[in-house]
């Protein structure tokens, strides 16, 4: 055998080794509990992520990944706090109701889930990968649900430093704000009786951080997040500033006079917001959200947000590109 022989034959063993290896990790799984309070077994380097709500594309492309499929708020509606970078994944339907059929075409190897749209459907998307389910409603979940993820996925301390920077940011917003001024506030979806948000809600509990006040106060203990308020008790309580979800041109709240005898409405305070006001838990919408929620609440202090260039920041340049 000759010296040039032995030196092919020992890279081609060593070539050999290393691909054993990574077949080897790619096998490899760790067991997590998600918030079903369910032990799922995932595999320890999951490459193909398929998102049912925007949360783990917020947090995987906040961590430099893109995920292969995704669900939709609106449909034919990239999100601009994610840079519209959805539009390149596959598309598996709206939210509530993931079309799985579509998301088994995807090949995914792990499926994060908003828990309450999922749980009813948990043994059919378990059967197509690993199925991890997030609650995604209040703020301090955001943090430990955005902790968890980064981990899940191979950067924990990215996912450390995302939450210790929000931590920050949302403090320095908080001792910014005028002293003097805490607005009334209401965060809904629009509908014949709109359906508004207790105070641990993330959205709710950002804007109240940096001040205000919001009218339908905190949940009851063991409560829902959110509660159907009708004009009624919404005239009553007389909300200054008003953060509407918009869903599309469908705003059948707009109809009722009461509507117009708001004092948001009157001082035209009523803000039409994007989907990061919906799916705020991961690190890229908490930003964004904060940083609109002070321009909405404070325009004398805070400035006017370009949601994308706040999002570009948040995100590495080479999945911009």
């Amino acid at each position: 055998m000759t010296r040039y022989t032995r030196k092919f034959l020992s890279v081609l063993g060593m070539s050999a080794m290393l691909a054993a290896g990574a077949a080897h990790a790619q096998d490899k799984k760790v067991s997590i509990v998600d918030d079903r309070g369910v032990t799922v077994e995932v595999p320890a380097q999951p490459k193909r992520i398929a998102s049912i709500s925007y949360f783990a594309d917020d947090v995987a492309l906040a961590l430099g990944i893109k995920p292969v499929a995704s669900t939709y708020m609106t449909a034919g509606r990239e999100p601009g706090f994610l840079l519209g970078l959805t539009v390149g994944m596959k598309q598996i339907g709206q939210r509530a109701k993931p079309n799985l059929e579509l998301l088994s075409e995807a090949k995914p190897d792990l499926i994060i889930a908003i828990r309450r749209y999922t749980v009813g459907n948990a043994a059919q998307l378990q059967n197509i990968a690993p199925y991890v389910a997030y609650n995604m409603e209040l703020l301090e979940e955001s943090y430990s649900e955005t902790a968890a993820l980064s981990k899940l996925l191979g950067k924990p301390e990215r996912g450390e430093q995302l939450n210790a920077d929000f931590r920050k940011h949302l403090a320095e917003f908080a001792a910014k704000a005028p002293r003097d001024k805490h607005p009334r506030f209401l965060i809904m979806w629009g509908g014949a009786t709109p359906f508004a948000f207790h105070t641990e809600n993330t959205s709710a509990s950002i804007v109240a951080a940096i001040g205000g006040d919001n009218v339908p106060g905190p949940k009851t203990p063991g409560g829902e997040f959110g509660i159907d308020l009708s004009l009624e008790t919404m005239l009553e309580k007389d909300p200054e500033v008003i953060f509407v979800y918009d869903s599309g041109p469908d705003r059948p709240h707009e109809s009722n006079p009461i509507w117009s005898q708001l004092s948001a409405v009157k001082n035209n305070r009523v803000f039409y917001v994007g989907d990061q006001w919906v799916e705020t838990n991961g690190p890229i919408a908490r930003e964004i959200v904060l940083r609109e929620a002070a321009h909405y609440l404070y325009p004398d202090t805070f400035p006017a947000v370009d949601v994308k260039a706040e999002a570009a920041k948040l995100m590495p340049a080479e999945l911009q590109n």
